[in-house]
């Protein structure tokens, strides 16, 4: 006898007050409602139920042992809810903090289609590498030089200014002989503020006589969007941004920038399938147009 499936049949029947609406209720046929019942009373020893022609009434017996089969049901089901998700693996995954909803929501739906069950924690590059380090999450799209990445986003510069093509030179930003003048800016968002951006960017500014304030870390993207938008201040971003910015984009002339990504995992076959069956909505999360 199936003492979870017995008691389950026991409790919808006597809710119910009938065979036929409480083996409806518990999705299987009023026969086997029946049959699993009488298999009970016989494990019991006593009967559970009264039954006539019209109606179903609970016995004495019955009465108290309703409540003693509700919570075995109630049991089992948290049981098989835990194992439900104990099977799935269910973690955190912190991402970029900027990259865009939808293209999330569409990594959480192909992560589950391959076995990956998640939800995602929108942090700064910092952060996501904090996260992983201290196990708050199980897993991270980290921030790393272009060149060990999974995924690369080229980087430039982009503002309000004619789209000709051309490269643009940082040394283009020197202030001039007019003292007046506000010299132009590069905000770098907070998704590049790490060494092998933030950095090489400062040391190229300095190279080619920027002055130290020149180049300026913005504390969020649409502070340093609305420096561009409303002067002649340059943000550091992919070519995407720039078009969703509304700004124009051109590549650094002196040298190339560029976002890399690598996945990390608690587990070595989720860091994998988060680079193989789900590369291409990683991508779409980060920006990598290839």
């Amino acid at each position: 006898m199936d003492l979870i499936a017995s008691c389950a049949a026991f409790v919808a029947v006597s809710r119910h007050e009938s065979f036929t609406q409480g083996a409806a209720a518990v999705g299987i046929p009023q026969p086997v409602a029946s049959r699993r019942i009488a298999g009970l009373e016989q494990h019991l020893g006593a009967p559970v139920l009264e039954r006539s022609s019209r109606t179903v009434a609970l016995t004495p017996f019955g009465r108290d042992m309703l409540a003693v089969a509700q919570r075995l049901v109630d049991l089992a089901e948290a049981f098989d809810h835990h194992a439900d998700r104990a099977r799935h693996r269910a973690f955190d995954l912190a991402v970029p903090a900027a990259a865009p909803p939808l293209a999330l929501a569409f990594l959480i739906a192909e992560g589950r289609r391959h076995g990956l069950y998640f939800d995602v924690v929108p942090a700064g590059p910092g952060e996501r590498a904090d996260l992983v380090r201290t196990r708050e999450v199980h897993a991270a799209i980290t921030a790393v030089p272009a060149g060990s990445g999974e995924w690369v986003v080229p980087l430039g510069l982009a503002g309000v200014f004619r789209d000709d093509g051309r490269e643009f030179c940082l040394e283009q930003l020197r202030a001039g002989r007019d003292a007046d003048a506000e010299p132009r800016r590069v905000w770098v968002q907070p998704e590049d503020d790490v060494p092998h951006v933030l950095d090489r960017i400062v040391r190229l500014g300095h190279a080619v006589g920027l002055l130290p304030y020149q180049i300026v870390k913005a504390r969020s993207v649409p502070g340093a969007v609305a420096r561009a938008l409303g002067g002649a201040d340059l943000v550091l971003c992919s070519r995407a941004e720039a078009d969703a910015f509304g700004l124009t984009w051109r590549p650094v002339g002196e040298e190339a920038f560029a976002r890399g990504y690598d996945a990390v995992a608690g587990s070595a076959d989720d860091s994998r399938k988060l680079r193989t069956v789900l590369a291409a909505a990683v991508a779409a999360c980060v920006g990598d147009p290839s």
